[in-house]
Formats: structure tokens, sequence, C-alpha cells
């Protein structure tokens, strides 16, 4: 980071619970991930990569990077690529630096303990920048959309994974029973940490997916956006052009 770097604010209650909770479950946060969402997780991941690679970014920004997956692929299919990782909480970090490491991937992506709502780079600095499930833990999502903008560059990108729900409606039921019921059980009882995985399936339930979250972007200064769904829209992949 350069002189443009702002100072890290870590105000706000809900900043401070989502920083603490993934900090508890940062150790377990990785195998959790690919056995609650069966792996499929790990495809969605490749497809934002594959969408970014098109662009052909000479810088990218990850935020709400958590345990470097989505950096770390970015920085392996776009070499040449300057590629940053900002997240709330320093034991994600902590995992995400190991990864990297582990991947040989340690010197081509940078990642620091930032907040989404006050990014702490200059005006115009990004080619693209990434979200993956990350925007329902901000504080103001609005906020965070906007800071979002207002470091890409004209004509930059943005792309935002979040879950949504199921279009079929048995398939819908059966996910909100699993969702509701059994992730919650599963991921605290091995994680340790009941409150963190009722708290994912409160967060995905409130989350203003598809048109309203569409409706979000284009506030924040964002056009031409487009949403794809994803494994019979569990997931939506949302993308928008900075104007």
């Amino acid at each position: 980071m350069d002189e443009t770097v702002k100072p890290y604010d870590t105000r706000g209650s809900k900043k401070e619970q989502v920083r603490t909770m993934f900090d508890r479950i940062a150790f377990r946060y990785d195998f959790l991930n690919r056995m609650l969402s069966f792996g499929v997780d790990t495809g969605w991941r490749r497809k934002v990569g594959k969408r970014v690679r098109q662009d052909r970014p000479g810088t990218i920004l990850d935020v709400a990077a958590g345990t470097g997956d989505l950096a770390v692929l970015l920085a392996r299919t776009n070499p040449g690529a300057t590629v940053t990782g900002i997240d709330l909480s320093p034991e994600m970090l902590a995992v995400a630096r190991r990864k990297a490491a582990r991947k040989k991937a340690a010197n081509i992506v940078a990642l620091a303990e930032g907040d989404a709502e006050n990014l702490p780079f200059a005006d115009d600095s990004f080619d693209v920048v990434t979200v993956g499930f990350g925007v329902r833990n901000f504080e103001h999502p609005e906020r965070g959309m906007k800071e979002i903008c207002r470091v890409l560059k004209p004509g930059g990108k943005v792309y935002v994974l979040e879950f949504a729900m199921p279009r079929n409606r048995v398939f819908g039921a059966f996910y909100l029973f699993y969702f509701r019921k059994l992730l919650p059980f599963i991921g605290g009882t091995v994680s340790g940490e009941k409150k963190a995985y009722r708290y994912l399936q409160q967060s995905v339930e409130a989350f203003p997916w598809g048109d309203r979250f569409a409706a979000l972007m284009e506030q924040a200064g964002f056009r031409e956006n487009t949403q794809e769904s994803v494994t019979g829209r569990l997931a939506i992949l949302y993308r928008g052009v900075k104007a």
C-alpha cells in the first residue's frame, strides 16, 4: 500500500461481531464450506475466475477475501495481474496466507486487514473488484458497494457472488430445511460455534438477492448490471460496470 492508503476503521458493532465470529471459525472454515456445500462452492468460484479472466485485468481487488480461495484462484488464472485481498478477520487472513504459500501464490497475492466500507485505496485504483459471499456481511451494503465503485477505474467491473433461493419449489423446500435445520446444527457442532452458523443461515435469508440487489448496485453507481444464476439459483453472480 502507498501514501494513498487510509487508516483502518473498526467502528460499528456488526463489524466487530462479524470479525470476532470469523476469527473463531477460521480454523474450520474451509473444511465446513466444502462439506456443507457438497463441494459446489469451488465451481462457483471458478465461474467468477473465468469471467474475470475474459476482462484481462491488470489490477484486481478481492473484498471480504476470507481464507483466500478466490484471491488465489484469480492470481493463478490471471498471470501478470496484481491481486490484492482484503478482509476484516486477521485469523481468516492467516489461513489465506498459509494457503497462498502452499499453492505457490504468496508472492503474487497481497493480503491485508481492512474494511469494505472504508477501503484503504485511492479512487480509480482497480480494473476489477470481486466479492465472494461477503456483501451480506457488510454492516451497510449500500456503503460498501459505493466504496467498491469508488476504487474501480472508469469502465471497471465488479463481480459479486452471493447466495440466493432455488427456483424449483420442491428443491427449494428441501434447501430451506437443510439451510435452517441441518446446516446450523452440523456447522455449529463441528466448529463449536453454533451462533456463527445460525448467523450464516439468517444472513442468507435476509440478503436482498436478485433484482433488489441489482437496484442497490445501480444506486451505488454501476451500470449494465447482469445476474447469472448458478446451480438452480442456489447462488447468483452479479456483474456491474462503473459508469
